[in-house]
């Protein structure tokens, strides 16, 4: 490139014949310059090659070893071992004595590792990410509480709702005028009867809300043998299922702007919403079955039938598919929430949420 420049040839065409770019170009000749460069000398204005000494990790100004001990004598000495770097530094400045800047100090000191907290703060460890699966209905509950707008401003009706995770059946619901652990047991205690629970076949899980936690709740899930989980603090996707739900509640076209009444929230809850959600609602994430279809085994049938239909369409217009043929419909063998990382590669699996 050098010997192009030497006769004459500009420097768009000496790059456009050895075919490299001008970038390219500028940042040789950079590194060459550098390379080139003495280092500054006292009263020689800053160049490039300073520059490349600070970034190689020699900085000709650093603090000698002796300047560094001498801070960590001062801020160590038993006169300002309980004092702030911004003190020490302003007392010995006051003191006609300059050891260095604030930061300095502050950085030789944590190079020392000087710098922690002195208090006896308590540490909590980290809240262990749920990781919950089901791979059939009533294995695994997930149950929230959301605000139904009333009749006035800052009136709010409770929708206390349980879902199954896997078939994304509406399990039992309520509505109360406020949140409370006794309206939280005894829905539950209902669910599972009617749903017959059998004992250690059920986990619930919930966010961290003080009607989820409570005692009451925890005593009847023990008496039924249900395990349970809550979300992580700060976490807004633990329990994505409930929330999903909720959405998919109150995005209805017929979800009213408000509630006169509670009796017209349990109305509206009874006779709209919970049979269009159980019995129509068509569920992306069970393949557009509706959650009562897979909740009570309907779904390996209707699946079949789709497949068989599939096909025989096929077969009367081959030219319109795949050469391999349509695909074939399937449900999710196993839903998450958090899936485990031990899983199985390539299972199929649902952890959306959607609903």
């Amino acid at each position: 490139m050098s010997a192009l420049i030497e006769v004459g040839i500009s420097q768009r065409e000496a790059c456009r014949s050895t075919s490299t770019s001008r970038a390219s170009w500028c940042r040789w000749r950079k590194k060459a310059a550098l390379a080139l460069a003495s280092p500054r000398e006292p009263g020689r204005a800053l160049i490039a090659s300073d520059f490349r000494i600070v970034r190689s990790g020699v900085q000709p100004h650093a603090y000698t070893a002796q300047e560094r001990a001498a801070i960590l004598a001062a801020c160590n000495s038993e006169r300002f071992s309980n004092k702030a770097p911004r003190a020490i530094w302003a007392t010995l400045l006051d003191e006609g004595q300059y050891l260095g800047s604030p930061s300095t100090i502050y950085r030789v000191l944590g190079d020392a590792d000087q710098i922690r907290e002195r208090r006896a703060i308590a540490t909590h460890p980290a809240r262990v990410k749920p990781e919950l699966v089901a791979t059939a209905p009533n294995r695994l509950w997930s149950w929230d509480i959301t605000k139904l707008p009333g009749p006035a401003k800052w009136t709010w009706y409770s929708l206390y709702l349980i879902l199954d995770v896997f078939s994304r059946y509406l399990i039992d619901w309520t509505i109360a005028a406020t949140e409370s652990a006794a309206i939280a047991r005894t829905l539950f205690d209902e669910a599972a009867q009617t749903h017959g629970v059998a004992p250690g076949e059920l986990h619930v899980h919930a966010d961290g809300g003080s009607a989820m936690k409570s005692k009451s709740l925890a005593l009847l899930f023990a008496d039924l043998a249900i395990s349970k989980s809550h979300s992580r603090p700060h976490v807004s996707n633990d329990n994505p299922f409930s929330e999903a739900q909720f959405k998919t509640l109150k995005y209805r076209p017929d979800f009213p702007e408000f509630f006169p009444s509670i009796e017209a929230a349990r109305v509206f809850m009874a006779t709209e919403f919970a049979p269009w959600y159980n019995n129509e609602h068509r569920h992306s994430g069970l393949g557009f079955l509706t959650p009562a279809d897979v909740h009570f085994g309907r779904a390996q049938e209707m699946l079949a039938k789709r497949n068989e239909l599939m096909q025989q369409v096929w077969k009367e217009h081959p030219r319109r598919f795949h050469p391999h043929g349509p695909a074939q419909h399937a449900l999710t063998s196993a839903v998450y929430i958090n899936r485990p990382t031990e899983a199985v590669d390539g299972e199929q699996t649902d952890t959306s949420g959607a609903a």
